[in-house]
């Protein structure tokens, strides 16, 4: 073996490492909702996933998160949380909120129907 199939290897094997961080292991902070009126509130966008993906939020008081779909794919038609029993079916073009009360401190998951858009909730 040569030091250049050394160092293509060496190169390929780094660069395949850094694709599983940033798509699987890097995490952002997290958008925290807004308090409108004692109620946390937060848009989220539903174009080939949620933005933003990972939303905070404090234990104990009421969320609103208002779901923008702004495409046709079959697989955002859905969004279920079923840490705390919601779905709710999402037209596309129109704001469809959904409302909770998160009791428990933690990190709860979001998804479409198919599991395909993911989503992180945390609650402090």
């Amino acid at each position: 073996m040569s030091l250049l199939d050394i160092v293509v290897i060496a190169g390929g094997l780094g660069l395949g490492a850094l694709v599983v961080w940033y798509f699987w292991l890097s995490s952002s902070g997290g958008v925290k909702a807004a308090s409108v009126d004692g109620v946390q509130e937060l848009t989220v966008v539903v174009k080939g996933g949620y933005t933003p993906d990972t939303i905070v939020v404090k234990r104990g008081r009421p969320v609103r998160l208002n779901f923008n779909r702004q495409e046709s794919a079959s697989c955002s038609e859905m969004v279920l949380f079923p840490d705390f029993d919601r779905s709710a079916r999402l037209p596309e073009g129109t704001v469809v909120p959904i409302e909770f009360t998160p009791e428990k401190v933690g990190e709860f998951g979001f998804q479409c129907q198919m599991g395909m858009f993911r989503g992180r909730l945390i609650v402090e």
